[in-house]
């Protein structure tokens, strides 16, 4: 069902949504899976929890919701598949949960080595039992806790020279055959699995593809064909979901008609494809300040002041927890909340790679939730 339709529906006659999808199951139950590794067993959600856009703003059950936000990118490389570990996510979004954060971006897929296999000629090859495991075990803890979760599948990381796999995706995204059996082999069943669960509140197709574009180490690939795939996976989700599409460009210069173009628009991805249903739902640039002498200042001024289009809601999809130019993060956060942003997400919640960490964040995420509660814990605010 398309979330606008739902949104109506919910807010004209309070009924029921039935959304097809796996059965979430308490742990150690038995279940039974086909080979698309989406769980035989249906459950049906009433959708109270899902998150819908509508006026250009994200609501849920009727209420404007504020992304008080954080990534939590990984704990360990490539978690879900291979070292996963669920007491860390339990303890982290637990602790996230008590100073105000109501969502996280997790990285699914770290460099496309563990969990999801491409073979060679970049075909699609096949998900580990793991893989989904571990994940269904995020979502549960994710719904616990009420922390939406921005699920990133790719990263440039994947098509990088230092990837042992990097041929693998070079060649399924230079491919619009081996693209169709990525989205139907991956893309499909994830959405499928996890739609039942309103805390997916969104799918990041990929973090960063500039880089991809960019780079030589990253192969300097064509934006048709890094957008291909942003078409034909956004066009698979929207047509068996109610998750919600967006990029997580790296450079604010690709997601706008006045630098280099807007290689996400509607216009644009729908070319490539022509689907209908290959649209984003909402921006999420990235912003580091190395960017400000080109680009401008996100927290300062709108997204339209910033170069967006204004025709979908935007977020902050990154951003550092420390500043070099020493604004505190809870002065950013509150600037993109006045300035009509509806989200920030610090980069990170746990520390990794040295940037952030909880005990930074905490006084950011606490300042939001004190001037903007009613649209941060909306729980609390019923």
């Amino acid at each position: 069902m398309n979330i606008k339709k739902a949104a109506a529906l919910f807010l004209a006659a309070a009924m029921l949504t039935a959304f097809s999808s796996c059965e979430k199951e308490a742990e150690g139950s038995d279940k039974t899976e086909d080979n698309s590794g989406t769980s035989s067993a249906a459950s049906v959600s009433d959708g109270k929890d899902r998150v819908y856009i509508e006026d250009n703003a994200f609501y849920v059950n009727g209420k404007e919701i504020w992304f008080n936000g954080a990534n939590t990118p990984w704990d360990k490389w490539n978690d879900f598949g291979g070292g996963y570990n669920a007491e860390f996510w339990d303890t982290h979004f637990a602790e996230l949960e008590a100073v105000g954060i109501n969502a996280s971006r997790v990285w699914i897929n770290c460099n496309g080595l563990v969990g999801v296999k491409i073979n060679e000629d970049g075909s699609f090859g096949s998900v580990t039992d793991k893989h989904w495991s571990d994940l269904d075990s995020l979502f549960e803890i994710a719904e616990k806790h009420g922390i939406y979760i921005m699920a990133t599948l790719l990263s440039f990381d994947h098509f990088k020279d230092s990837n042992p796999g990097y041929k693998n995706w070079r060649n399924m995204i230079t491919s619009s055959e081996n693209i169709d059996g990525f989205v139907n082999g991956y893309v499909i069943p994830f959405v499928q699995r996890y739609d039942s669960n309103d805390y997916l509140f969104s799918i990041d197709i990929m973090n960063e593809p500039d880089w991809v574009h960019e780079n030589a180490e990253c192969g300097q690939l064509k934006w048709e064909n890094i957008s291909d795939l942003f078409a034909r996976c956004a066009a698979g989700i929207h047509e068996n979901s109610d998750v919600l599409v967006t990029v997580g460009m790296g450079v604010i210069k690709y997601n706008s008609d006045d630098y280099e173009g807007n290689f996400v628009s509607d216009e644009y991805l729908q070319n490539l494809s022509g689907n209908k249903n290959s649209y984003l739902d909402f921006y999420s640039p990235h912003y580091y300040n190395w960017e400000r002498p080109w680009f401008g200042y996100p927290f300062d001024s709108t997204p339209e002041g910033f170069k967006l289009d204004g025709t979908k809601p935007a977020v902050i999809g990154e951003c550092s927890v420390a500043d070099e130019t020493n604004v505190p993060l809870a002065e950013r956060y509150e600037g993109a909340y006045n300035n009509g942003w509806k989200g920030a997400f610090a980069w990170t919640s746990n520390g990794i790679d040295g940037n952030g960490g909880f005990e930074k964040l905490k006084p950011a995420a606490e300042h939001m939730l004190e001037i903007a509660k009613d649209k941060i814990d909306i729980k609390n605010e019923e």
